[in-house]
């Protein structure tokens, strides 16, 4: 904090200075500012940049002599820059622009004046390429006719150069010649030869020479090692790596936000989106919303291996393979990780797989048609999970809780989705997930629960040649929330937490110190209770009737020194034909037993054996069983332990706190009156 004051107080005496003074006299010549203003200007201004412009002639002249832009990167900008050249006159513009006036493009003072793309990110941050403008640290001076401006950045700009001692030097190159001579130019090593030779044969050399401001995509040789799939980059997978007429630097991008490729036509659309991991790694993808019979539809992962290379007519970003290519089953996506050589989003996943063993990925490969809900690298970052990982056996049926076997997208779970909370089974026996969709288009967020855990869809859709894998944050079947944020959190119990939020209810559900069994009625559960009982439904949802409310949620909880899952409960009831559980103020007597049926919706794919609940004569379905919690369990279930006499609404036998409270005010003002007589 007193460094960030240090450079807004040196930036506004500077401002207040005198106006004759330029940024040359200012930079060079301390007798123009004060002895603290100096000294905190050589802060500001990085020693390496400041020799640089002292060092370079056509730079003295240009702050000398001319109205100027400079964008001048701080201390910690050369800290992280790990070329050994930064190019000055590439950070400077022989024309005056303060924030507001900046084009979409101005050309730089360096030899063959490659542009500087001027660009805002969805905050309304200015960016010159990939570096941000501090707005607060801007400087002007204005001196005869001069003007000048200094922006400090928080990134040394970069150009494209070529390699040293090359005898031919590239000056400003387009997107087309940056491919045709990229051997010659720094790129870390990366070769873009096998995509040149795609481009060439399919005759697309126009694409990369297009006038204007683009962003290209060029995918690198390592994502080739697959023999065929050279053979798949065609005309429209081509223009499925460019972006038309949008200049996109990662540091600007917009999460998840698809933009229009030049793939994007009646028969074939194709959109391209940015997104960063926590971990810092970009990546972009694309999705072929509708394809044809060379393009499948789906997603296509890639990660960016050297970003924010600016060309004559826009930025590249080199990347690790090609989009719109779906030539690879789920099996052989997991194995790519194996040299953590592409789609690294999910190399704990694998790395996990692997260390159980393998049998799971030989599991999946046995699967004709397959779904993965995979967790990310950040979901696996969790203590509980740790210890988990030493347990093979458990392990085991948490990998399988991801595993679908079903093709399985979006727009097949938003079908299941469109009158119900759609449930899947999953590979672990009797065990299902349960999808939610809310919203639509790319606003469109999906969730998945399993195991007690509610996890949301980060990635979607990641097509392979025989399923999908959707990438989600966190690891289904490992809880980590208690029984309060559970049903705060889970869509299909939102009517029994609103009901315990009005009659306090929920407030002890949060206590860690306590084991609770929660048989909780979905949301659908208590809508049959409206038709059965109308009257009574439409009071315990009114605060009014809070007290009775609350009464019935007790009788749903159970709190002892363990928790009893649907087996357990299923095996007392055996043994003794019923079993009391200890609830808050008194008991419940239930018995359970397991049925075959199709408790499940119509999508289930096999029989499924379901948990019933008998209590007072009445049969209550378990929707869903055992969803763990960190201080207990929840079981979903169809209906309501509840009668109608639970609720009396009628022949004046109820009064409502409003009435109550009204009726004891009357009788003090009775009682008072009587004293007073």
């Amino acid at each position: 904090m007193f460094a960030k004051a240090a450079l807004l107080m040196v930036l506004l005496c500077a401002a207040s200075a005198a106006t004759a003074a330029d940024l040359a006299d200012r930079l060079r010549d301390d007798s123009e500012l004060s002895q603290s203003t100096a000294k905190s200007l050589r802060r500001l201004m990085p020693v390496r940049f400041y020799s640089l412009l002292e060092s370079n002639a056509i730079a003295n002249s240009t702050l000398s002599l001319r109205s100027c832009t400079i964008f001048v990167p701080t201390n910690e900008a050369f800290q992280r820059y790990k070329s050994k050249t930064a190019h000055v006159l590439y950070h400077i513009t022989t024309a005056a622009y303060s924030q507001q006036n900046l084009p979409n493009t101005i050309s730089s003072d360096m030899d063959g004046n490659p542009p500087l793309y001027i660009t805002k990110n969805s905050n309304g941050d200015i960016f010159v390429n990939n570096a941000r403008i501090i707005p607060s640290l801007t400087v002007e001076t204005n001196s005869g006719g001069k003007r000048q401006v200094m922006h400090i950045i928080d990134e040394v700009l970069e150009p494209l150069t070529a390699k040293s001692g090359d005898s031919d030097p590239i000056s400003n190159p387009d997107a087309l010649k940056f491919l045709q001579q990229a051997e010659q130019l720094n790129l870390d090593n990366f070769n873009v030869r096998t995509y040149r030779n795609q481009v060439t044969l399919a005759k697309k050399e126009s694409v990369f020479k297009s006038p204007g401001t683009h962003t290209f995509l060029l995918p690198v040789d390592e994502g080739f090692k697959l023999s065929a799939r050279s053979s798949l980059v065609d005309a429209k997978v081509i223009d499925g790596h460019m972006i038309p007429n949008t200049v996109i630097f990662t540091a600007a991008a917009q999460h998840d936000d698809p933009k229009t490729s030049a793939a994007f036509e009646d028969l074939l659309k194709v959109t391209v989106s940015f997104f960063k991991q926590k971990n810092g790694k970009m990546y972009v993808k694309s999705n072929t919303i509708v394809g044809d019979s060379k393009h499948r539809e789906g997603v296509v992962l890639a990660e960016i291996v050297k970003a924010n290379i600016p060309v004559r007519n826009g930025v590249v970003h080199l990347i690790h393979r090609p989009l719109m290519i779906i030539d690879t089953t789920v099996t052989q996506f997991l194995q790519s990780f194996k040299e953590n050589s592409e789609n690294g989003a999910l190399r704990k996943f694998y790395e996990v797989i692997m260390d159980n063993g393998g049998a799971v990925l030989d599991d999946i490969n046995n699967l004709s048609e397959v779904t993965i809900l995979a967790p990310s690298n950040e979901a696996w970052n969790s203590s509980k999970i740790n210890n988990l990982l030493a347990d093979r056996k458990k392990l085991r049926q948490i990998l399988n809780m991801h595993i679908i076997k079903d093709r399985l997208n979006v727009e097949k779970i938003r079908q299941k989705n469109a009158n119900l909370i759609a449930q899947v089974p999953t590979v672990n026996n009797n065990t299902f997930l349960y999808f939610n969709v809310r919203g639509e288009g790319s606003d469109a967020v999906i969730t998945v629960e399993g195991g007690g855990v509610n996890a949301t869809v980060i990635q979607a859709d990641v097509a392979q040649t025989n399923g999908y894998v959707h990438i989600i944050d966190h690891v289904l079947g490992v809880p980590y929330t208690t029984v309060l944020g559970k049903l705060e959190s889970d869509p299909m119990m939102s009517d029994t937490y609103k009901m315990g939020e009005f009659s306090h209810f929920n407030d002890q559900l949060n206590n860690t110190q306590r084991l609770f069994t929660y048989f909780v009625p979905r949301d659908k559960g208590w809508q049959k209770t409206e038709l059965d009982y109308p009257s009574a439904h439409k009071k315990l949802f009114m605060p009014d009737f809070s007290y009775h409310s609350k009464s019935i949620l007790e009788r749903h909880l159970a709190i002892a020194d363990r928790v009893y899952t649907m087996k357990d409960l299923v095996q007392y009831s055996q043994e003794s034909g019923s079993v009391i559980l200890p609830t808050f103020r008194d008991s419940l007597k239930i018995r359970v037993e397991e049925e075959n049926g199709h408790l499940h919706d119509e999508y289930a794919s096999h029989e499924w054996t379901g948990y019933v609940i008998t209590w007072n004569h009445k049969k209550i379905n378990v929707y869903r069983p055992d969803v763990e919690c960190t201080n207990g369990i929840i079981h979903v279930i169809d209906y309501p332990i509840l009668e109608e006499k639970d609720v009396v609404v009628s022949g004046g036998s109820y009064l409502t706190e409003s009435t109550i409270c009204i009726t004891l005010a009357n009788l003090i003002m009775i009682t008072v009156a009587k004293l007073l007589n």
